[in-house]
Order: structure tokens, then C-alpha cells, then sequence
């Protein structure tokens, strides 16, 4: 249902961010013009990049959606998002073309007719400068989910290729050199993963964290981003791909400084958001790999008592045997399948609240009613054994922390759970 009188906010939200698009390009544009260090980045391969003087329709039609995608938000809470996504790329962009400007180099060549005016008229105001990342690329990722949130069946897919085009038209118009379009597609998945529609923004209850230990692990991540960087800089070329691996782990460490679980916006239904996925993909990359490796002697979860059994995140043969998950891994996705689900995203080697095995002793018992069911985490060594030990002490299948970790360790004996997981199921109300 689409709540009444939108179209007033909508109006004053374009009537803010079109001069504000203009006036901040513009300005960006003009200093750069004044500086004489100005550089360029090109690979080899861009001098065999065909020039399609049609695809300038494609590329001006952006600024025709960009407008009307402010009347698609069914809600005020969706058009806000929406509008601080758009303002966000601005800030984000032009801040970059003031500290690294970039100018493009080839030659575009000479044309008439209704091609070559409109790109007479792009010219007037779009000098070669203004290039990573691309505000074109950013502003495409971010309408691009907009548009696709209210589309279905074959508007789309029409939607999908029109927005496919738009981004091949950035580099077929003579407009931006490669480098642009991961660095914009970097900053608009930014801006959508910062103004999330269905989740709060992960920066709504961002807090410095007061663990000693999620600072340590913070600190690791930070430096790993720092020599990732430092990497892509020095091999340049094939190397600056490096940056999104760096980008990705600097997140992760701002997840255990500051923003929780919460930074990888894991859904209910099991999922991470789109932004998450693509922002952090090299990372997710590395944590599933690393979960199989260090689970690959004993991949089998393990049944602790009562039809409750204790294992990794499962592939989709283990998860037939199950009919509910209770998932405590915040930073890989579990794909339920209709099963009864209960997501409880924990941050991986750190140790769960008293408040949220609380939580998760609850959902484990509410959800065994549907049969065989599985309490996971990445490795199921660790977050998920202390959901399990907190349900058998809130459950009274154990009188003690002593007793439910012996009983878990008896089922799966690997489990990893210390000093700080003994205190925190200590605090349990029944546990004693």
C-alpha cells in the first residue's frame, strides 16, 4: 500500500538534490581545471574500446530516472532512504574528484545530427574531468534497486537490460575510462548498504565497542585493509582489484569497533542484504572457505539431545535432514528453504550476550516443536555451543555450566568454549 500525498516530499527532495547535483559537479569540475598535477589512469586494453555515438541516449536517460525514481517510494520512510542513497554518492564522489582528480584522455570523434548535438550539449557542462569514481556508475547502482524494487515480470527484465546498457554507455560514449566503474559501483553499493529500506541503518546504533577483544580482532582486520591497500598500489594494473578486498576488511573492523552484527545486515529469512553481498564479497569468500577447511575432517553436525543437534553452516544435503535452523553466524547466509528459521547474528570469535543466549535458548525451544532441528554457526565450534548450553540450562536439561558443556562435549568435542562463554551463560536466569 502506497501511503498518500508523497508526491509534495518527493518534489522538494529533487528540488534539493538537482541543484545541489549540478552546483557540487560543477564546482568539482571548475577546481580540478585549475590544477596542473591532474593525472590520468588507463590500461592498455581501453584504446581498443569502441566508440558508439548511439549509446549517448542510454547514458543521458539516467538523468530522466534519476528524477522520476523519487515518485516510486511507496512510503516517506523509502523516499528518505532513497534521497540520502543519492545525496550520499554526491558527497562521496565529489569529495574524491577534489583529492584524487583524474582526466580522460581519448579523443572522441567528430559527429552531427541529434548524436552529435547531445553530446554538445553534454559537453557544455561535463569537461574531462570528474572520473573515479564514476558519479554516472554510482547513481546507476543506486536507481538501478530502486527501480527493480517495483518492477516484476517483464518490466524487470526490460529494467535490467536498460540499466545493463546505461553502464556500457559510460565507457562506449568516451565518457570514463575502466577504472571508474568499480570504484562508482563500489560507492553507490556504499550508499545503499548505509540507507538500507527494510533494516535500520547500521549506523543508527553504532557504539565503540568496550571489548578488549573485539578491538584486538578489529586491529587485525584494520591492518590487513591497510596492507591490501598498500598491495594494489604498488602492483598497480590487474593489482588495483585489491581495493575491494581491502575496502571489505576495513568494514569488517569497523563491524567489531563500532557497528556489530548488524554491518552485515543479515535478514530474517536468512539472507545478507545486496549491498552486503557485493561490499563484502571478498571477505564472504575467504570465511566460507575458511569454514569448510577448518570443518573438513568433520563436516556431519551433531545431535546433543532431544532431536537438537550442533554443526556448521550446512550445505543444502545436510539441511534436508532438518526441518527449523536456529543461526547464530552473522557474516555467512543460510538459505532455510521454507524450514522454520530463527537468525541471531553473532559476530564471529566473539562471545554471545548473556541477553542474546537468552534469545537463542528460546528460539531453540520454540522451533524443535517442528522436529529435527540444527543450531549453526560457521564453524559450530563456539557461537552456536554456547546457544546450545544456554538452552539446556534455561531448558533444566542441565543444573549447571559445567554439566551442559560436558553434555555438549560429549556430543561434539571439538566445541571451543572458554572462560568468557562460562560467564555469560552464568548470567542465565535458571543457570547456576
Amino acid at each position: 500500500m502506497r501511503e498518500p500525498g508523497l508526491f509534495k516530499p518527493a518534489l522538494l527532495w529533487l528540488l534539493l538534490l538537482a541543484p545541489l547535483f549540478f552546483s557540487t559537479y560543477g564546482f568539482a569540475t571548475w577546481v580540478t581545471s585549475q590544477r596542473s598535477d591532474v593525472g590520468t589512469l588507463v590500461f592498455g586494453w581501453e584504446t581498443h574500446m569502441p566508440f558508439w555515438a548511439w549509446t549517448i541516449v542510454p547514458y543521458w536517460s539516467i538523468d530522466l530516472l534519476y528524477g522520476f525514481s523519487l515518485l516510486l517510494p511507496n512510503s516517506r520512510h523509502e523516499l528518505k532512504q532513497h534521497a540520502l542513497r543519492l545525496l550520499s554518492a554526491q558527497v562521496i564522489a565529489v569529495s574524491c574528484f577534489l583529492l584524487w582528480p583524474l582526466r580522460f584522455t581519448f579523443e572522441r570523434p567528430e559527429m552531427d545530427g541529434v548524436f552529435g548535438w547531445l553530446f554538445a550539449v553534454l559537453a557544455g557542462f561535463d569537461k574531462p574531468f570528474n572520473q573515479a569514481p564514476s558519479l554516472h556508475i554510482a547513481l546507476l547502482v543506486i536507481l538501478w534497486v530502486m527501480y527493480q524494487r517495483h518492477t516484476q515480470g517483464l518490466w524487470r527484465w526490460l529494467v535490467h537490460g536498460w540499466f545493463a546498457l546505461i553502464g556500457i554507455s559510460v565507457l562506449t560514449t568516451y565518457q570514463h575510462h575502466f577504472i571508474d566503474l568499480p570504484t562508482g559501483a563500489l560507492a553507490g553499493w556504499l550508499c545503499v548498504w548505509l540507507w538500507p529500506v527494510d533494516h535500520p541503518s547500521p549506523l543508527l546504533h553504532a557504539r565503540l565497542t568496550q571489548d578488549p577483544k573485539r578491538w584486538r580482532l578489529g586491529l587485525r582486520y584494520a591492518v590487513g585493509a591497510l596492507l591490501l591497500a598498500i598491495a594494489a598500489f604498488t602492483l598497480g594494473g590487474a593489482g588495483l582489484w585489491l581495493l575491494w578486498p581491502a575496502v571489505a576488511v576495513l568494514l569488517v573492523a569497523l563491524n567489531y569497533w563500532l557497528l556489530g552484527a548488524t554491518g552485515f545486515q543479515k535478514r530474517a529469512d536468512g539472507r545478507l542484504s545486496p549491498a552486503a553481498r557485493w561490499l563484502y564479497a571478498p571477505y564472504l569468500a575467504a570465511a566460507w572457505l575458511n569454514s569448510r577447511l577448518w570443518t573438513r575432517k568433520h563436516p556431519q553436525p551433531d545431535q546433543v539431545v532431544d532431536n537438537v543437534w550442533l554443526g556448521r553452516i550446512p550445505t543444502a544435503a545436510q539441511l534436508n535432514s532438518f526441518n527449523a535452523v536456529v543461526d547464530l553466524c552473522a557474516e555467512l547466509p543460510v538459505y532455510p528453504q521454507g524450514r522454520a528459521y530463527h537468525a541471531l547474528p553473532v559476530l564471529d570469535l566473539t562471545v554471545p550476550t548473556p541477553a542474546q543466549c537468552l534469545e537463542a535458548a528460546q528460539a531453540i525451544e520454540r522451533l524443535r516443536e517442528h522436529g529435527p532441528l540444527l543450531v549453526c554457526c560457521a564453524l559450530g565450534y563456539s557461537r552456536s555451543a554456547s546457544a546450545v548450553a544456554a538452552w539446556l540450562l534455561h531448558s533444566g536439561r542441565a543444573n549447571t555450566v559445567d554439566e551442559a558443556l560436558a553434555i555438549i562435549r560429549t556430543a561434539r568435542p571439538d566445541v571451543v568454549l572458554h572462560a568468557n562463554h562460562r560467564q555469560a551463560l552464568g548470567e542465565l536466569p535458571h543457570a547456576r
